[in-house]
């Protein structure tokens, strides 16, 4: 067990954070809608049946989709982009690891007809991380969508309005605000670290370069 913590210590700390942050957006959520509800003498919630409510999953999922997003973005641009100075980024010059001839072998297996199963399970393999994230954004971004539009025709039910499809929703100012709040914000953050992780050191850690590397220096 003391290995198991050790050799997982950061992934167990942060779900420990995200533990902590998910009961407390629970928590101080299901005090806020219950204001709501009795705002409009309506029945309050319990905490369980609170978890169930749209206004708890839009809230969880509209964020979740701008982080899933971000990451996947991060991911996919390094692959043809480059800051110089950035320790996240490739070199600015020649080839790295990462950059193998993996994708013309598969090309070329499907050209002889060689193979085909394999290399289409090599092909996303080699690919599984950005698949993956963008699968994540998108799941987020419909459960997003889903759970705002039962939210805005709750409220539209209480204040006498007219109600919206999940197609209308998507479509309204209100869905694309939501978003874009979060978007920005999540590639203002990574643009930031990019930029300040040229200039700036931090001791100890693999995401800062070494301290008596040059801010030209690219990559880690």
């Amino acid at each position: 067990m003391k290995k198991f913590i050790k050799d997982n210590s950061l992934v167990l700390v942060l779900l420990f954070f995200f533990s902590l942050s998910f009961i407390g957006l629970s928590v101080s959520g299901m005090e806020q809608y219950n204001e709501e509800q009795k705002s409009h003498n309506q029945s309050e919630v319990v905490f369980l049946n609170y978890l169930t409510t749209p206004h708890f999953i839009e809230a969880i999922f509209e964020n979740w989709e701008s982080e899933f997003l971000q990451m996947w973005a991060l991911v996919m641009l390094t692959i043809f982009l480059k800051q110089k100075g950035a320790p996240d980024s490739k070199k600015l010059n020649g080839k790295e690891e990462v950059d193998t001839s993996s994708r013309h072998s598969v090309i070329k297996s499907f050209a002889q007809g060689k193979n085909r199963n394999k290399a289409i399970i090599s092909l996303i393999y080699s690919n599984s991380l950005g698949i993956a994230l963008l699968a994540l954004f998108i799941m987020s971004f419909i459960v997003h969508g889903i759970s705002g539009a039962r939210v805005h025709n709750e409220d539209a039910q209480v204040h006498g309005k007219e109600q919206l499809t999940l197609a209308g929703y998507l479509l309204s100012s209100q869905f694309w605000f939501e978003s874009f709040q979060n978007w920005q914000s999540e590639f203002l953050a990574v643009a930031s670290l990019l930029i300040l992780s040229i200039f700036l050191r931090q001791r100890g850690s693999p995401e800062s370069k070494q301290i008596g590397k040059p801010n030209s220096k690219t990559g880690e």
